[in-house]
């Protein structure tokens, strides 16, 4: 079984056209989406109808959670806040309902997806936990594999025998995962990476081979940021795409 996993997409058509065509050449046997399908981009009406298009279920990202509860909207920075609201403007009622009935994770395959921190929360960021808690999270997840979003980081932690919750470098192209172990995989993002590569970043998880191999995509980003821009977003949400 060949797994493609997808988080972060932020409205950005553009990337994620860019990323659908390359699936469309690596032909994994499922693909599933961490959230966070819309916030900060342009389009998000058209990422999440090609979203739904494609058959790709996705969890509930905290931005979807922001366009449906006002509560976790008051909690966003006054940029993304603002790009929210923005959001909730250029969406149709239909993609709204869609944001509300995401589900917190999915488990399929012996594998779990999640936007934040497992096992289902959508708001805290991995980093957020370390040590013996992260451990202990880890430990007590039903499946030995989970993959995360959220930080548009791309970065692995490994449950060693000793109990310990080691971090490790993901680079790009191909990692093969410690055998018998529990992982945590952050998937990085599709259409805001913050790891220092512009490209749009996906994953591909063979669970025969016992692999993950991220998958870095080039696409138009000047397109992007000029549709930014035009829609009135904050400019921070164009210049970080660089």
């Amino acid at each position: 079984m060949r797994l493609a996993v997808i988080s972060d997409i932020h409205a950005n058509l553009e990337a994620f056209r860019a990323v659908l065509a390359d699936l469309r050449e690596q032909a994994p046997d499922l693909v599933y989406c961490l959230g966070d399908n819309l916030g900060y981009g342009p389009e998000p009406e058209a990422v999440v109808e090609l979203l739904r298009a494609q058959g790709i279920p996705s969890v509930l990202g905290n931005h979807e959670l922001g366009l449906v509860d006002p509560d976790c909207l008051a909690r966003f920075n006054s940029s993304a806040r603002r790009s929210l609201e923005i959001t909730r403007g250029l969406i149709s009622q239909a993609t709204l309902d869609y944001c509300r009935d995401l589900p917190l994770f999915l488990s399929a395959h012996g594998r779990r997806f999640v936007h934040g921190l497992p096992p289902e929360s959508p708001i805290r960021y991995l980093f957020e936990v370390r040590g013996r808690e992260l451990a202990a999270v880890m430990q007590k997840l039903p499946e030995p594999v989970c993959f995360v979003g959220h930080t548009h980081e791309l970065s692995l932690v490994v449950l060693d025998p000793d109990g310990q919750a080691r971090p490790r470098e993901l680079p790009i192209g191909l990692t093969i995962l410690p055998p018998g172990r529990r992982v945590l995989v952050n998937a990085g993002s599709v259409g805001q990476p913050r790891d220092g590569d512009n490209r749009a970043k996906y994953l591909v998880h063979d669970d025969e081979e016992g692999s993950v191999e991220v998958r870095a995509v080039a696409y138009d980003i000047a397109k992007t940021v000029r549709a930014i821009l035009e829609r009135g977003f904050p400019d921070f949400n164009a210049s970080r795409l660089w």
